[in-house]
């Protein structure tokens, strides 16, 4: 999740070795760790949360009975984790009706 999170905060970084970030050329790209630990944690928390969303894609194809408003509401709950939660560790999942 770390390297996901290095390449996502600096387009010139093309190869990752250890902690060591290098662009096209070899050149050693600085980036801020900080900055990628929380970027990675939220990257583990969308990917959970989109986990969890996907598990309940089926209440809303439109070849099933319309989704209840509870489930309508888990739905955009889950949607909304990342307004108020920054990782795993911090994140109050809602209740799966």
């Amino acid at each position: 999740m770390k390297h996901e999170a290095i390449y996502k905060l600096n387009s010139s970084v093309v190869t990752i070795l250890g902690d060591t970030a290098y662009d096209v050329d070899g050149n050693v790209i600085e980036y801020d760790k900080d900055a990628a630990v929380a970027e990675g944690n939220l990257i583990a928390l969308r990917n959970e949360r989109n986990r969890l969303i996907a598990e309940t894609d089926w209440w809303a194809l439109s070849d099933t009975v319309d989704a209840t408003s509870a489930q309508t509401t888990y739905r955009q709950a889950l949607r909304d984790i990342t307004k108020s939660a920054t990782s795993l560790d911090d994140v109050s999942w809602p209740e799966k009706p």
